[in-house]
């Protein structure tokens, strides 16, 4: 899948991990800092799906995107 100018793409899960490409925006945003840096913590920058991997439940990250209007 094609990822659009000014969006990327991140993996979501605790277990299995689902992708979700989301703008670029959403990284100035403190809640989303907030699982970037578990994010860090859980992974270093060596994430296992060579993408930004967030180690949060789908049904947070969905809810906390939603909020921003950060869905594709």
């Amino acid at each position: 899948m094609d990822i659009p100018k000014g969006y990327f793409a991140i993996y979501v899960g605790e277990q299995e991990k689902k992708r979700f490409v989301v703008p670029v925006s959403i990284l100035s945003e403190p809640k989303f800092q907030e699982l970037l840096h578990q994010s860090e913590q859980e992974f270093g920058y060596n994430h296992p799906m060579g993408g930004i991997t967030i180690p949060c439940s789908e049904d947070i990250f969905t809810d906390l995107a939603s909020r921003f209007g950060a869905f594709l």
